[in-house]
C-alpha cells in the first residue's frame, strides 16, 4: 500500500524511531453543537476487525468506515439534543467478546460560542513567534522525547520562548495599544531540526511541550481576554510534519499526495485563478510537497477533510479562540476550504478567518476573499486575507523617486484597485512578517522612511498588523536566512542587555520609535474614522500623496512628502474633502486653527491633520 512513498521518508522514520500509541480523536466533544454529527478516528492494531458499540442516551453510532489499513476505524456518531454532559464507554467487540473500551467525554458548550465577536476593523494585530518572544519557563526548554533541544546560539534552532513568556508580558500589548495577538503555530513539532517555527505539526491536538501544555494555552487565552486582548490561532491544513504519528502508519495511501519521486510545490498559487493554466501546473501547485519534511495532505480524502474541520472547531470551542489564521491558504483543496469555512461559520457565525494569500497582484489576492467582486461567483469565504500587494508597495514606495508609476504612486495604484475586493476593509495590512524582509532594513535603516511607513500603515484602510520587533526597529533580510527575520525579542530572556518590556538600555532612536508607534496606535484606537471611515485619496503629485479618512463629524487628512525638501502644500485642490470642516489641528500639536490656504511640510515626512466642524 505504501509502494509510492519515498524510501527516504521511511529511512528518516526508522532512524529516529518515532513511536505511536492508541488514538481516539477528537479526544472529547461537546453537547449542544449545531452540527450533531461527529466522526471519530480510532487507531489501534487491527481495530478494523472489531465492531464498536455505544450505550449512552442521546448518542448513537450512525456508520462505521474501514480503510485499506486495518489499524483504523472511522466511526460516525450522532449527538442529539437529549445527550447530556458526561462520560461513556466506546466498546469494541470481536463477535460477542469485548476486546477494548475507551472512555469518551461530552462537555458543556461555552455560553458565548455562537455570539463570539471575532477580529474586525477596530483591531490592531500583533504577530509574534513564540519560540523567539520570551522564555517564561526555562524548565520546558528541553523535554524528554522531543528531538530538538534548545540552543540559543543556533539561529535556526529552538531558543526557549514559550506560552508562559507571552502570558508574563500581556501588559506590554496593552501598553502598545494592541487589541489582537496572532501567535505562530503552537502545536507539537517533534522534528529533528527547524522545529521552532511551528509549521511542521506532528500532533494536531497537542500543544508542543516546549511551549507548555493545552491547559496552559487555554489559560493564556483566558488571561489575554481578561485584558481585552484577542488571540488568533495559526493553523496549517496544507501539510503536516514528516514525524506526525500517522506518517508511520497512514490510514490510507491517498491520505497524503504522493509521486514517483519527491515533487515540491511550484508555489504558484496564481495558477488556480489562471484561465489558461495547465492541469500539471495546478496539480504541482496544490499537490506538491511544501518541503521534504512537510508531506502534503490530501483534503479530497473525505476522512482527512472531516478530521481537519473537526480539529479546528475543537480548538475554537476548547480554547475559546477569537480568530484563526490559516497558513498557505491557496495550497489546500479549495472545495474543502469552502466546506471548512461554512461549517465553522455554522457554529460561530461571527468568527473571522484570516487566510494567508501570498500573491503578487490585487486580482489574484481578491480571488481568495469571499465572493469574487468581478464575477460575484463564490470562490472562497475567508473574510480576511493578507494584503501582500500593498506590503510590497509600502516597502518600495519610500525608496523610489516619484513618477507616474513609482514612489508614492505605488500606494495609490494598489488602493485604486480595491474594486476587485468584496471587503477591502477586512484586508490585513502589514509592512513585514516572519517570511519577508524586515521593514526597517528595506528602508535602508532610514528612520524618516520608517515613520512614513508606520503612519501609512495606521491610517490606511484595512486591519493593520505589526510584526514583533518592528516597534523598536528590528532589522534583517531574508537573503541572510529566515532566522534574521525571527530574532529573539530584546528582553525576552533573562540577562538580555536590552529589555524592551522594561524600557531598559534601549537606544534613543529605539525609544523614539516605540513612542512614535504608540502614539499612532492610540490615535487609531480612539478614532473610528481611522478604523472604518471613508477613504478618499488624491493622485500623488510632485512627490506628495494626500488622502482622507472621514465620518460626517470629523476627518483626518494624511499627507506624505516623499521628497528631500521642505514643501508648501496649497489646500484649494482638496476643497471637496475640506469644505465640510472649519478647523484643523496637526497631530502632536495642541493648537487648533481655522483651515488655512496652505500648510508646511517637512522633507521625508508624514503629517496627520485632524479636521473638525
Amino acid at each position: 500500500m505504501f509502494k509510492k512513498i519515498y524510501t527516504s521518508l521511511f529511512l528518516i522514520l526508522f532512524i529516529i524511531n518515532i513511536s505511536y500509541s492508541q488514538k481516539v480523536e477528537p479526544p472529547f466533544w461537546w453537547v449542544g453543537m449545531k452540527n450533531q454529527n461527529l466522526q471519530l478516528l480510532v487507531h489501534e492494531n487491527n481495530i478494523s476487525e472489531l465492531t464498536p458499540k455505544i450505550n449512552y442516551k442521546g448518542v448513537e453510532i450512525i456508520d462505521v468506515h474501514r480503510t485499506s489499513n486495518k489499524n483504523y476505524l472511522f466511526i460516525d456518531i450522532k449527538i442529539n439534543s437529549e445527550a447530556k454532559t458526561g462520560s461513556f464507554d466506546i466498546e469494541f467487540f470481536n463477535g460477542k467478546k469485548k476486546k477494548y473500551k475507551y472512555s469518551y467525554e461530552l462537555k458543556e458548550r461555552r455560553d458565548n460560542s455562537s455570539e463570539r465577536i471575532g477580529i474586525g476593523s477596530k483591531d490592531i494585530i500583533y504577530l509574534l513567534m513564540p519560540d523567539r518572544f520570551a522564555n517564561g519557563n526555562t524548565e520546558n526548554d528541553n523535554i524528554k522525547g522531543m528531538l530538538e533541544k534548545a540552543n540559543r546560539n543556533n539561529p535556526d534552532g529552538r531558543h526557549g520562548g514559550d506560552l508562559q513568556g507571552i502570558s508574563n508580558n500581556l501588559d506590554y500589548f496593552n501598553q502598545l495599544g494592541i487589541t489582537s495577538v496572532w501567535i505562530n503555530p503552537v502545536l507539537e513539532n517533534n522534528m529533528p531540526n527547524y522545529s521552532y517555527h511551528g509549521y511542521a505539526i506532528t500532533d494536531y491536538y497537542k500543544v508542543d511541550a516546549r511551549f507548555g501544555s493545552n491547559e496552559g494555552y487555554v489559560d493564556l487565552i483566558a488571561k489575554a481576554q481578561s485584558k481585552n486582548i484577542k488571540i488568533i490561532m495559526d493553523m496549517v491544513f496544507n501539510h503536516c510534519g514528516l514525524n506526525h504519528w500517522w506518517m508511520k502508519d497512514l490510514p490510507s495511501e491517498e491520505w497524503v499526495h504522493q509521486f514517483e519521486k519527491f515533487t515540491r510545490s511550484n508555489y504558484r498559487a496564481e495558477a488556480l485563478s489562471d484561465p489558461y493554466a495547465s492541469k500539471m501546473d495546478k496539480k504541482i501547485m496544490s499537490e506538491g510537497w511544501f518541503d521534504h519534511s512537510m508531506p502534503d495532505l490530501n483534503q479530497k480524502n473525505k476522512f482527512l477533510a472531516n478530521y481537519l474541520i473537526q480539529n479546528s472547531i475543537w480548538w475554537i470551542e476548547y480554547a475559546n479562540l477569537d480568530g484563526i489564521r490559516m497558513d498557505t491558504y491557496p495550497y489546500s483543496d479549495q472545495d474543502f476550504m469552502r466546506d471548512w469555512e461554512n461549517r465553522v461559520h455554522k457554529e460561530y457565525p461571527n468568527f473571522n478567518i484570516l487566510g494567508e494569500a501570498w500573491l503578487q497582484t490585487e486580482v489574484q489576492t481578491a480571488y481568495f476573499q469571499n465572493k469574487h467582486a468581478l464575477t460575484s461567483s463564490t470562490v472562497n469565504s475567508a473574510n480576511m486575507v493578507t494584503d501582500f500587494p500593498l506590503a510590497y508597495a509600502i516597502n518600495s514606495a519610500f525608496n523610489e523617486q516619484d513618477s507616474w508609476t513609482g514612489g508614492l504612486s505605488k500606494l495609490y495604484y494598489v488602493l485604486s484597485k480595491d474594486f476587485v475586493y468584496t471587503e477591502p476593509s477586512k484586508l490585513v495590512v502589514f509592512t513585514d512578517n516572519h517570511d519577508i524582509d524586515r521593514f526597517y532594513s528595506t528602508q535602508g535603516k532610514d528612520f524618516a522612511k520608517w515613520k512614513m511607513g508606520m503612519t501609512f500603515l495606521m491610517t490606511t484602510r484595512g486591519i493593520p498588523l505589526i510584526y514583533y520587533g518592528t516597534e523598536y526597529l528590528s532589522d534583517g533580510l531574508k537573503s541572510d536566512g529566515d532566522a534574521q527575520l525571527r530574532k529573539d525579542f530584546l528582553g525576552g530572556w533573562k540577562g538580555d542587555s536590552i529589555d524592551v518590556f522594561a524600557n531598559e538600555n534601549m537606544s534613543k532612536q529605539q525609544t523614539e520609535a516605540m513612542n512614535f508607534l504608540k502614539s499612532l496606535i492610540k490615535l487609531r484606537n480612539e478614532n473610528t474614522e481611522l478604523q472604518s471611515g471613508r477613504l478618499i485619496q488624491y493622485i500623488p503629485n510632485n512627490g506628495i500623496y494626500v488622502y482622507f479618512r472621514s465620518s460626517k463629524s470629523k476627518a483626518f487628512m494624511i499627507v506624505l512628502n516623499n521628497t528631500d525638501k521642505d514643501r508648501t502644500l496649497k489646500l484649494d485642490y482638496y476643497k471637496e474633502s475640506l469644505e465640510s470642516f472649519t478647523t484643523i489641528q496637526e497631530f502632536g500639536k495642541d493648537e487648533s486653527i481655522e483651515i488655512p490656504p496652505q500648510v508646511q511640510l517637512k522633507a521625508k515626512s508624514a503629517t496627520i491633520y485632524e479636521l473638525t466642524k
